[in-house]
């Protein structure tokens, strides 16, 4: 007759269920069994806010990019017609930059948005939801 070799009840590698039941058992809990599953809880919490933040950011960028994107030609062409003292060349500007896409809130519930474009010295805000062209040459001119 060939002997059976049995597993006594308790050898072996313990499942996960029976590591983290011992350590909430009220028995057997102590102090640095809490603080070590509450640093873990607390590590595991930040590590979710840093990445749900950092999926926020990035589609929020992706976003904004798409909106310049859209409101450029129209705001090249606003501000090139806009009627000004000095005239906003962006098409053969020696000097140009897009400052970019800006928002102030007025009020609880307005929302002020625009896309602001700067050629020789020349500013041009645009606003993409009325789609006007407002030109100022200097900071002190704007609004």
């Amino acid at each position: 007759m060939v002997p059976v070799l049995s597993r006594k009840r308790g050898m072996g590698a313990p499942s996960l269920f029976c590591l983290f039941s011992n350590i909430f058992r009220g028995e057997r809990m102590t102090f640095q069994r809490m603080v070590i599953a509450l640093l873990v809880l607390i590590v595991a919490g930040i590590g979710a806010i840093g990445y749900v933040e950092w999926k926020m950011a990035v589609q929020v960028r992706t976003l904004k990019a798409f909106v310049e994107g859209y409101v450029f030609n129209e705001a090249v062409v606003a501000c090139e017609r806009a009627q000004s003292s000095t005239p906003f060349k962006w098409n053969g500007g020696k000097s140009t930059a897009i400052i970019g896409l800006n928002s102030v809130k007025l009020d609880k519930n307005t929302v002020s948005a625009s896309y602001t474009l700067v050629a020789d010295s020349v500013y041009c805000d645009y606003d993409p939801i009325q789609r006007k062209a407002e030109i100022g040459s200097s900071f002190l001119e704007r609004e």
